[in-house]
């Protein structure tokens, strides 16, 4: 893991893993793999949609947050073929995963982004600046185990 970065209103962590950007991006861009890796443990699987190829689409997801079953719809919101995916849903924050090519391979950034959201004062009261930086640590780290697993460096 390298260095989290916090800005104002985004948290972000980065990996690298020696895979390429397209692999990686495969998986990303494939909501039916989102629980397979989903740090937080949040993500119980796909309603419907994907693989996400433009802004635009949109999936379903089933979660569970704090013992609540709920279903929730996300947006492609930013879109750059095996560089750069990042969804929203209703309130408009974000999650984003950008890849970079470096000499072993590839680091994958994850941020979460509430600059964007429709209450950002509810983001901050509901804790999640404090709890989503080992949310992505276990994200990243589930989703380099799961490369690891699946596909071929």
């Amino acid at each position: 893991m390298t260095k989290k970065q916090y800005s104002q209103k985004s948290i972000s962590a980065s990996v690298v893993v020696p895979y390429s950007r397209s692999q990686i991006f495969d998986v990303i861009s494939n909501p039916r793999l989102h629980s397979e890796f989903d740090g937080s443990e949040s993500v119980k699987g796909l309603v419907n949609g994907g693989p996400l190829n433009a802004v635009g689409d949109s999936f379903k997801a089933k979660m569970k947050m704090w013992g609540i079953r709920y279903r929730v719809k996300s947006t492609v919101v930013e879109y750059e073929k095996d560089r750069l995916i990042a969804w929203a849903h209703l309130g408009k924050h974000r999650w984003r995963y950008k890849l970079d090519d470096v000499p072993d391979g590839t680091r994958i950034t994850e941020t979460f982004d509430w600059s964007y959201s429709v209450f950002p004062r509810l983001i901050e009261v509901a804790g999640y600046p404090e709890s989503h930086p080992e949310n992505i640590e276990r994200t990243l780290q589930r989703l380099a185990n799961f490369l690891a697993n699946n596909a071929q460096p």
